[in-house]
């Protein structure tokens, strides 16, 4: 069976959030898989990156945040809360992501521990450049061959987030997490599992939530991933521009998504590189 790790923003452990974490777990576990649960309100997770981060700093004249984590993971001299985030994410096969939509994105404590775990030279800054590679990202780098889930509560109507609803599009809200902050070093995403006017929820409602809920639990391992553009797959430019003739008949952030009518010349150029990835 497979390794799991849950990662949980929620401040009530009564919350249907926090119910839908307590699911999952209660599901995999009787599936035969491991879990693991970081509950970063339970944790007292320290959601600030700063200077604390660093067991010792290469240049503790002036902060440079970015240079300092290099170091860090380097040399072993990482916080040892973040190093031991780290570990987790290495040891799962799969990471589920559960956490009220907060002001159109993830809660402070959750982007918290996106800031500080996701360090460089783990999360990003990986792989060499030239050409049109540019490092080890977008499809590739140390997260590869993980997958990834948001179950995401939302207070809001689903047709405030539709195509002309007024709230945008929910895949256009969320794609800074599952393109940026997953797929960015290598987690193959999944469609978000959402439950709109989460506040009104009632216990009559929950059995066929629940059920619709262990049923997308139950396929974490076989439903398809987002479709997202691997940078480099073939379709990007050597400015990291996706090429002439994809994205035809799209528009916004689905030109990064492959599609169907993609031109197969482009397509099939990509094949070696996306074998070996």
């Amino acid at each position: 069976m497979s390794n799991v790790l849950i990662i949980h923003a929620h401040p009530e452990p009564k919350s249907l959030t926090s119910a839908l974490k307590d699911l999952a777990v209660e599901t995999l576990i009787a599936q035969g898989h491991d879990v693991q649960v970081s509950d970063l309100y339970a944790m007292g997770w320290k959601a600030i990156a700063d200077r604390q981060d660093f067991l010792e700093e290469a240049k503790p004249d002036r902060l440079n945040y970015i240079a300092e984590s290099r170091h860090a993971l380097a040399s072993g001299t990482q916080s040892p809360d973040i190093a031991a985030e780290q570990q987790k994410l290495l040891w799962a096969d799969a990471v589920l992501f559960s956490f009220p939509l907060w002001w159109f994105g993830m809660p402070a404590i959750l982007k918290g521990w996106v800031d500080r775990v996701f360090a460089f030279g783990f999360a990003y800054g990986i792989g060499a450049h030239g050409g049109e590679r540019w490092g080890d990202r977008y499809g590739e780098g140390t997260l590869s061959g993980r997958r990834a889930m948001l179950a995401v509560t939302i207070g809001g109507r689903e047709p405030h987030y539709s195509e002309r609803g007024v709230n945008g599009r929910i895949e256009d809200i969320l794609w800074p997490i599952q393109h940026g902050m997953l797929f960015y070093p290598g987690m193959e995403v999944l469609p978000p599992f959402t439950i709109y006017q989460s506040n009104r929820l009632s216990e009559a409602d929950w059995p066929a939530t629940a059920e619709a809920y262990k049923l997308r639990i139950a396929n974490l391992f076989n439903e398809q991933p987002i479709p997202f553009r691997t940078q480099n797959g073939g379709h990007y430019d050597g400015q990291q521009v996706l090429k002439s003739g994809l994205g035809a008949g799209t528009s916004g952030a689905n030109i990064h998504l492959v599609q169907p009518g993609d031109p197969q010349q482009i397509l099939d150029s990509a094949v070696p590189e996306l074998e070996q990835a």
